[in-house]
């Protein structure tokens, strides 16, 4: 599968434009998972979610539909991501398996600031539950500082099962390597002039490599950290693909359009 989304579908700047005008808030996670085929969630970052409120996201979306989470900020935003063992159990005690099939990858996002430590990479991979509550968890690792650009970093994350993130960004490093049996790709280069984000020529050129992913290749022309010969081999693997920031305003008409073309 591949599914296209956004991150959240809390943004006044959509009302009017991807909302109906007179459309209540409370109705608008069900008007979005029904344009897009997955959102990524910002706010379990920022604090602790409920197991009713789960359980309502999954109640308020379509069959298929899937909820990316990003993980706490208490578990990455450490010097010693070994530490976090704490908060990533309690993370997941929250209840982010009452949304079932509808749960999709845990999106692990380092700061700019933390430096690949192969050891503290190691252990903190170690902590990440391959299961929980006999539901099989997917694990992403977002790296924004250049010491992450490591073959060695490769080989930890495909030992775990774990997605390096690959970032279409202009401020932060980027590794197109497939390390998981699926890929996960954030697009922030999203601009306010384009009425779809990206242009229709780039948007083409996204549908080609999202398709190349799910093929289990990987997009030649995307910079690759490690050598093609060291990559699992190719089998067809379900792809992830969120327009996040840039132009924010124009995140659900960049995956809509995304959409259209796959």
């Amino acid at each position: 599968m591949i599914r296209v989304g956004i991150g959240g579908w809390t943004f006044e700047p959509w009302r009017g434009t991807f909302y109906p005008p007179k459309l209540p808030v409370a109705r608008e996670l069900a008007h979005a998972s029904r344009q897009v085929t997955a959102i990524e969630v910002n706010g379990t970052f920022y604090g602790s979610q409920k197991p009713a409120s789960y359980r309502k996201w999954a109640d308020e979306s379509p069959d298929g539909f899937v909820f990316s989470l990003k993980a706490p900020r208490f578990a990455v935003n450490r010097r010693v991501l070994a530490e976090g063992g704490e908060s990533i159990e309690r993370f997941f005690a929250s209840g982010p398996t009452e949304l079932g099939a509808k749960l999709g990858p845990i999106l692990w996002q380092l700061p700019p600031t933390k430096r690949f430590d192969p050891e503290d990479i190691a252990r903190f991979l170690a902590l990440l539950p391959a299961s929980v509550d006999g539901l099989k968890v997917r694990h992403a690792l977002e790296v924004r500082h250049e010491s992450f650009l490591n073959p060695d970093l490769l080989d930890l994350l495909r030992q775990r099962g774990v997605a390096v993130v690959y970032a279409d960004s202009a401020k932060y490093p980027a590794a197109a390597d497939r390390t998981a049996d699926f890929v996960y790709a954030r697009l922030q280069q999203a601009r306010a002039d384009e009425p779809t984000g990206y242009a229709p020529d780039e948007l083409d050129q996204w549908a080609a490599r999202a398709r190349t992913w799910a093929s289990g290749a990987t997009p030649a022309e995307l910079p690759h950290v490690g050598e093609a010969s060291r990559a699992p081999a190719p089998e067809p693997v379900d792809v992830f693909i969120f327009m996040i920031n840039g132009a924010k305003e124009r995140a659900p008409h960049a995956a809509m359009a995304l959409i259209e073309r796959l």
